[in-house]
C-alpha cells in the first residue's frame, strides 16, 4: 500500500485511529451517564447510598443531595458540549485528510501520466486517463473515509457490547447470534451484489466519456454524418445503466438499517412479553431492558453505518485497483543534466520495434551536423516519424545509442535535450483559449515573446484584426483556417527559442501555394537552427542539404 500512502499519511491515519477510539469512549460514556442521571433526578437521596458518588459528594462539600443533582446536571451538559465540539473536530480532521488525500492522489496520477513514456501513452485512451485522475482518485478517498468511519463505529460497537456483556451476558450472546446471522447474510450476498453494481457504474462512466469524445471531439464530422439519433441512443443507454445501478445501490443501502432495527427492537419487545407471561410483571427486568434499549438505540445505527461503509469500500474496489495499478506502475525517472549541442548528433546502430516481431528501424547510423537542413523521405510506414521521435528523445531506441557531440543521450539528460527542440506536427493541437495561451502552451506566458513569434510566423496582422493575442480560437482551433493553424504551430514551436526545429508532415494538409508560403516562412525563421523535415512533397524539401531515404535497406 506504499503506492497509495506515504509515511506522513500513515502517521495521520494512526492519529485518526486514536481520535476515533477517544470518540468511541466519549459516545459510550455519554450513553452510560443517562441512566444514572435519571436515577439521581428521580431519587436524589440515592447519592448517599453509593460509595463512589458519596465520596465525590463529601469531597466537594455539597450541603444537600439536591445541590449535587444540580452539579451533576450542569456537568453532564458541559460534557455533551465537549462531545459536540470533539465530534465536529473529529469530522473535520477526518474529512480534511480524505479531501487532501484526494487532491494528492489526483496530483500524483496527473504527474505520473505526464511522466509516462510516449510509447506507453499512445496505448492509453485519453478518457481512461481522465477517468483515473478525476473520478477514481475520489473513489479511493471515499473508500478511505469509509474505512475510518467504519473503524470509529466499530469501536463504539465493541465498547457498548462490553457494557451489555457486563450487564447480562446470556441475553447479549443470544442477541449477538441473531444479529450476526443478519450481518453474515448482508455481507455475503448483498455486498457482492453491490460490488457488481459498482462495476457497472464504473464501466458506464468510462463508456459515456468515450461517447462524449467520439461525438464532440470532431463535431463537424458529427454534423455531416447527421447521426444524432445514434449518439443519443448510445449515450442514453449508458446513462440509463448508470442510473439503474445507482438506484439499486442506494435502495440496498437502506435495507440493512430497517432490517436490523426491526429485528433488534422486536427481540426486546418479545423479551418483555415473555417476562410478563412467565412472571406476571416486568418490573424486575425493566432496568436491564432499558439499558439494552438505550444501547441498541445507539448500536443499531452504528451497525448499519458499518455495513454502509463496508458496502462503499466494496463499491469502490475497481477505483482502488485502478489507482493502485497506475501509482505502482514503474516510471523511468528522467533528468535535466547539462547537455550542450555545438557540433553534431550521432546515431549509432539504432534499432526500434513497437512489436518485437515487426522491427521498424534496424542498424541506423547517421550524423546530423548543427545548422543542417535534413529531410527524411520514404514511403508511409518506413519509420520516418519513428526515427525523428527517437532523435527528439520522445522514444527510446531498443538498441543502439545517440550521442550529442560526444555525450551519450541518456535518461539523466534527456529532458534537457527535449527543451532544445521545437516541434511542428501535421495536426496542430489547439485548445479552447486565447492565442497567447495556445502559443505559450504551458510555458511561462510572456506577451512580448508571443507577439514576437506571431510576427515571425506571419499571423500577427491577422490577429490584430480581431483581439490580438487575446483572440479566442475555439476548441481545436475551429475559428481558424488550416494555414492559420499551421502558423500558430510555428509560433508555438519558436516560443521557447529552440536550437532544433522539427516538421513532421507539417504542411501536407495544405494546398501547394499555402504550403510554399509557409515553408518560406519556416526557412526564414530557421536560418540559425538545425532543421529536421519529414515530408512527401519534393517541393517541401528542395532546400534541404541532406536527404535521408528510409526506403533503402540501410542508412
Amino acid at each position: 500500500m506504499s503506492a497509495l500512502f506515504d509515511k506522513r499519511d500513515k502517521k495521520i491515519l494512526i492519529l485518526l485511529v486514536f481520535m476515533s477510539i477517544l470518540m468511541s469512549l466519549v459516545e459510550v460514556f455519554a450513553i452510560s451517564m443517562i441512566m444514572p442521571f435519571i436515577t439521581l433526578v428521580s431519587s436524589p437521596d440515592l447519592i448517599l447510598s453509593h460509595a463512589s458518588a458519596r465520596m465525590i459528594y463529601n469531597a466537594l462539600h455539597f450541603q444537600t443531595p439536591l445541590h449535587f443533582a444540580y452539579f451533576f446536571s450542569f456537568a453532564l451538559v458541559g460534557f455533551y458540549i465537549f462531545r459536540l465540539g470533539y465530534g465536529v473536530l473529529f469530522a473535520y480532521m477526518n474529512n480534511r485528510f480524505a479531501s487532501k488525500k484526494a487532491h494528492m492522489l489526483a496530483q500524483r496520477l496527473f504527474m505520473r501520466n505526464l511522466k509516462r513514456s510516449y510509447l506507453e501513452h499512445i496505448n492509453l485512451s485519453l478518457d481512461r486517463i481522465r477517468d483515473t485522475i478525476m473520478v477514481k482518485s475520489g473513489g479511493v478517498t471515499e473508500s478511505l473515509n469509509a474505512l475510518l468511519n467504519l473503524f470509529a463505529e466499530l469501536s463504539v460497537m465493541l465498547l457498548l457490547y462490553g457494557v451489555l456483556v457486563y450487564t447480562n451476558w446470556k441475553m447479549t450472546f443470544v442477541l449477538t447470534f441473531i444479529l450476526a446471522l443478519q450481518v453474515f447474510f448482508i455481507t455475503k450476498y448483498m455486498s457482492r451484489f453491490i460490488q457488481n453494481k459498482g462495476s457497472i457504474v464504473n464501466d458506464s462512466n468510462a463508456k459515456s466519456l468515450k461517447i462524449l469524445s467520439k461525438f464532440f471531439g470532431n463535431f463537424k464530422f458529427t454534423k455531416l454524418k447527421d447521426n444524432h439519433e445514434e449518439a443519443y441512443q448510445a449515450f442514453s443507454q449508458n446513462s440509463l445503466n448508470n442510473a439503474k445501478a445507482i438506484t439499486t445501490y442506494n435502495t440496498l443501502q437502506a435495507i440493512p438499517n430497517r432490517f436490523l432495527e426491526t429485528v433488534g427492537f422486536s427481540l426486546l419487545i418479545l423479551s418483555v412479553a415473555y417476562v410478563l407471561y412467565k412472571y406476571g410483571e416486568a418490573k424486575m427486568v425493566l432496568p436491564i431492558i432499558s439499558m439494552y434499549a438505550l444501547a441498541l438505540y445507539r448500536m443499531l445505527p452504528s451497525l448499519n453505518r458499518i455495513l454502509e461503509q463496508y458496502n462503499i469500500i466494496c463499491y469502490r474496489q475497481q477505483a482502488i485497483h485502478g489507482v493502485y495499478k497506475d501509482l505502482s506502475h514503474p516510471i523511468q525517472e528522467e533528468g535535466v543534466l547539462e547537455l550542450p549541442f555545438k557540433e553534431a548528433i550521432h546515431l549509432k546502430n539504432i534499432n526500434f520495434a513497437y512489436k518485437h516481431t515487426h522491427p521498424i528501424l534496424q542498424n541506423i547510423n547517421l550524423e546530423i551536423k548543427r545548422g543542417q537542413r535534413v529531410a527524411f523521405v520514404g514511403p508511409s510506414g518506413c519509420g520516418k516519424s519513428t526515427l525523428v521521435d527517437i532523435i527528439m528523445g520522445v522514444l527510446y531506441p531498443n538498441a543502439g545509442q545517440i550521442f550529442i557531440d560526444n555525450t551519450p543521450l541518456t535518461s539523466q539528460n534527456i529532458r534537457t535535450w527535449r527543451q532544445k527542440i521545437g516541434y511542428i506536427p501535421q495536426h496542430i493541437y489547439l485548445f479552447d483559449g486565447s492565442v497567447a495561451e495556445n502559443v505559450a502552451c504551458g510555458s511561462p506566458l510572456d506577451e512580448k515573446r508571443v507577439i514576437e513569434v506571431c510576427k515571425m510566423a506571419h499571423i500577427y496582422d491577422f490577429l490584430c484584426q480581431h483581439s490580438g493575442i487575446e483572440t479566442t480560437i475555439g476548441e481545436g482551433g475551429i475559428n481558424l483556417s488550416g494555414g492559420q493553424k499551421q502558423r500558430l504551430g510555428i509560433a508555438r514551436a519558436l516560443y521557447d527559442n529552440p536550437e532544433i526545429l522539427v516538421l513532421d508532415e507539417a504542411t501536407s494538409a495544405l494546398d501547394t501555394p499555402t504550403e510554399a508560403k509557409i515553408m518560406d516562412e519556416i526557412y526564414g525563421v530557421a536560418e540559425d537552427k538545425t532543421l529536421l523535415i519529414i515530408a512527401h512533397r519534393l517541393s517541401t524539401i528542395e532546400r534541404c542539404n541532406v536527404k535521408i531515404d528510409l526506403s533503402k535497406p540501410a542508412v
